[in-house]
């Protein structure tokens, strides 16, 4: 059997019931649940280029260290060797803060002393020329002007003097940016040579080498990272949100079919698919408050199957199941579009009938019985004649001695009927004159 249909609660084209809101938890639950995506993948894009931006970092810093060892390395081997002669051709020039610095060999060539430090800067002039980076020795009291140290520097320089075992930073000079490195130059056995008169000991710090280079390159990567990273995060973003707002749509559907099931499960009679008594006397409410505002008629009718319990200690459960589902749906065949049909508990049924007076409550009473008295109801081997009894009660505004419209006292005058039906022999219609 297929499931009851509820009948409108609408008549003349009128609906007192209010209109349920739609959506509005769903959308606050959205607009959160957006807010959440949005700052989540931001969150992550941002530390993606944080961490993407760092590993840069890393590797300029790396790049400083590398260079900033291979002259140190250089320097000691010139050291440890007494420093280094070169012969003086054109261009050549003897190191004016070293005292006698230049030789003369046996055949006549002069040659002159290049020290750690004049070499550094020699090599730094040869480096910032073909390899975009120089090196820079320089110290807080430095011999040779050229060695005095700019703010980056003697700002290093102090550092070292606090125990910072290395500086860095990013500049700008002459409008392009470049990465700048500095370590400590520390005093070894090699140094005493030339600097002993200074009162330095191994292990002091003498000075330091900075180390520059230009970082272009690596800064219109990271502008370009980052423009990957703002497309990427606008992309992903509009996905997401977009994924989410089809996912929490079809979960929105999801729930509302689940409560309008739940809905229908607490106002439905399992058994029979009726309306259930809760949602028999919301709609007699309904009907009854309708009534009195507009001043139309309205009726119940009371049935109660004829002998129920004999039928169902004849055939059983099954058998009398089958007589409540078989006259559910033969009953809700014979009333109106507008009327309704509800088990009111056990083997009695309500019908409501709005816009209906006393005679036409009897007229619709009486199909309901003759209908009913027409089922052979089947189950197994064995066929059930069933009959009915049924009480009508009707109130109309304009009936002689109208009393107000009083819900209890309708279903009270049914009741009354219907039980002067069943002592008349059951399988009958009683009542049926207005309430007065």
């Amino acid at each position: 059997m297929g499931r009851m249909r509820i009948p409108p609660a609408t008549i003349g084209g009128m609906n007192d019931a209010p209109e349920p809101s739609q959506g509005s938890p769903w959308r606050g639950f959205l607009l959160k649940l957006y807010v959440v995506v949005v700052v989540v993948t931001f969150a992550a894009v941002v530390g993606l280029v944080w961490s993407q931006e760092h590993a840069i970092g890393h590797e300029l810093e790396a790049r400083g260290r590398a260079l900033f060892e291979s002259i140190v390395l250089v320097r000691k081997w010139n050291s440890d060797h007494g420093g280094l002669f070169v012969e003086k051709k054109d261009g050549v020039v003897s190191n004016p803060f070293l005292e006698d610095p230049d030789r003369r060999g046996d055949d006549g060539t002069v040659y002159t002393l290049k020290n750690p430090a004049l070499m550094t800067r020699e090599i730094s002039e040869l480096a910032e020329k073909d390899a975009n980076f120089r090196f820079h020795i320089t110290s807080e009291h430095p011999v040779n002007p050229a060695n005095k140290p700019d703010p980056f520097e003697l700002a290093a320089l102090q550092a070292f003097e606090r125990g910072v075992e290395e500086e860095t930073a990013r500049e700008e000079i002459g409008g392009e940016p470049v990465f700048r490195y500095m370590a400590p130059l520390r005093v070894e056995e090699s140094c005493l040579r030339c600097h002993a008169e200074h009162g330095y000991q191994v292990g002091d710090i003498r000075g330091g080498i900075s180390v520059t280079f230009g970082i272009s390159g690596e800064k219109d990567d990271i502008r370009e990272m980052r423009w990957v990273a703002v497309a990427f995060f606008v992309g992903a973003a509009a996905f997401l949100l977009l994924f989410i707002s089809r996912l929490v749509a079809a979960l929105q559907r999801r729930v509302v079919a689940a409560e309008a099931q739940i809905r229908e499960m607490a106002l439905t009679d399992s058994l029979t698919e009726l309306p259930n008594r809760r949602a028999t006397t919301m709609r007699l409410e309904l009907e009854t408050a309708r009534a009195a505002r507009y001043g139309r008629p309205v009726a119940v009718v009371l049935l109660d199957v004829d002998h129920f319990k004999d039928l169902n200690d004849t055939g059983g459960h099954e058998a009398g199941d089958a007589i409540l589902k078989a006259l559910a749906q033969a009953g809700t065949g014979a009333l109106r579009e507008a009327d309704l049909l509800g088990r009111w508990g056990g083997e009695e049924f309500l019908a409501v009938l709005p816009e209906t007076d006393a005679a036409g409550a009897r007229i619709l009473a009486e199909r309901l019985r003759t209908t009913i008295e027409a089922l052979r109801v089947s189950q197994r081997d064995e066929r059930f004649h069933v009959t009915v009894s049924a009480g009508v009660a009707a109130w109309a505004p304009s009936a002689p001695g109208c009393i107000p419209l009083d819900i209890d006292v309708l279903l009270r005058e049914a009741d009354a009927a219907l039980y002067r039906a069943k002592g008349g022999g059951r399988n009958r219609v009683e009542g049926g004159s207005p309430s007065s």
